[in-house]
């Protein structure tokens, strides 16, 4: 049996979605911003994928800048903002959390290396941010605070309203990453108080190599990518019309499913943590199950590596993540997990179970029982468990 279960990293495309796309790779293949009747024809339906969009984001087509990925849509809201701001009115500070994607983190990075000043928020055990380190964080130099909806590695959803108020009370502008949160929320970017959101079409049954910024009008930030006069002159490049048509289709079908495909996966979910906890010893559930999404579930395996047990269940069938999928050549272990205070060795023991709406309960039980043999193979080889069992003595 093949058993997926890494739908944090990647989804399928949806079948609805490949057709939806194709006559768009051979017929209708003009460039969107080609003067002819052949990029007309493709403007067109750019324009409606931007308008559909936008009327489940709740927000205005003009709001809605299509970017290659929801990496760049981060590295754009967070260099372009922090950038633009500095030349305006002199803020030079970043705030965002300590547990963000690899695409925050890193350009933070960039920006610390370039001069500004960059502060991460502390979380909890939880993995929630803490509201009240967060208020004496964000001060009237900042200019924008990022903090991501729902967390790629332990499912944790954030405050993201209270942390705009915050931002907004000191001037600063609020960006949130909702990657992870489109297949499972309403992202109302109004609601939210968000001035600008991510999004990548891959994370809800859409196709690869295509996201979004929401960008609130009247913001003025700094392009990334340079080039042409695409997106209103603001992102260079020649629009992706098939994937940005799959990406509005996927969230589409997305909004009708939601709560169906929410209900099954929590369903699997919950049997999983269940089984899991019940039947494997000296394992710790990483994140909060009442505040969560309903497809993750994040575990610590006390004695054992977490690439050993990714290994054992591929050979298995069973596909798993170590942590993010963007950092998945990396052996250090989980920046997230160690910021909610996870202790190093548990750290390295963790493994990231991801659910989607294709899974099955007879999936969940032959991954419990492969776990469980597996776990059983890498303990019995691990010389720390053996001490924790007696069957060696500590000299």
């Amino acid at each position: 049996m093949k058993v997926y279960l890494d739908h944090c990293s990647t989804t399928p495309c949806d079948k609805a979605v490949v057709d939806k796309m194709i006559p768009y790779f051979t017929q209708t293949f003009g460039n969107a911003d080609s003067q002819h009747s052949f990029g007309r024809e493709t403007a067109k339906v750019v324009a409606e994928a931007r308008n559909t969009i936008a009327q489940l984001l709740n927000c205005l087509p003009n709001e809605v800048y299509f970017t290659a990925s929801g990496t760049e849509a981060d590295n754009w809201a967070l260099k372009g903002t922090a950038i633009a701001r500095k030349h305006k009115d002199g803020r030079n500070k970043v705030v965002i959390s300590a547990i963000e994607h690899h695409a925050i983190l890193n350009s933070a990075e960039w920006l610390k290396e370039n001069g500004y000043e960059v502060v991460h928020c502390p979380v909890t055990k939880k993995g929630i941010v803490d509201l009240e380190e967060l208020e004496k964080i964000v001060d009237d130099n900042t200019s924008l605070v990022s903090v991501m909806y729902v967390n790629n590695e332990v499912g944790t959803i954030q405050p993201v309203e209270k942390i705009a108020e915050i931002a907004h009370k000191h001037g600063a502008y609020f960006h949130t990453d909702c990657v992870q949160a489109v297949p499972y929320l309403d992202v109302n970017v109004k609601e939210l108080g968000a001035d600008l959101v991510s999004i990548s079409g891959h994370k809800f049954y859409g196709p690869k190599g295509v996201g979004a910024l929401f960008i609130r009008n009247g913001l003025r930030i700094d392009k990334l990518v340079h080039g042409g006069g695409q997106e209103r002159s603001r992102r260079g490049g020649t629009t992706n019309t098939p994937g940005v048509v799959g990406m509005a289709e996927a969230m589409k079908i997305n909004a009708v499913e939601m709560q169906e495909n929410n209900r099954h996966i929590k369903e699997l979910r919950d049997s999983f943590v269940k089984k899991v906890l019940e039947e494997i010893p000296y394992v710790y559930f990483n994140g909060d199950l009442d505040n969560s999404v309903p497809s993750v579930a994040n575990f610590s395996f006390e004695f054992i590596e977490g690439e050993g047990i990714l290994m054992m269940l591929d050979l298995k069938g069973v596909a798993v993540s170590s942590g993010s999928a963007c950092s998945s050549g990396s052996l250090d272990p989980s920046h997230v997990l160690l910021a909610m205070g996870v202790p190093v060795e548990l750290a390295h023991g963790s493994i990231r179970f991801s659910f989607g709406k294709h899974n099955t309960m007879e999936e969940v039980l032959y991954t419990v029982d492969v776990l469980k043999q597996s776990i059983a193979t890498l303990r019995q080889m691990s010389p720390l468990f053996k001490l924790r069992e007696g069957e060696i003595h500590n000299v």
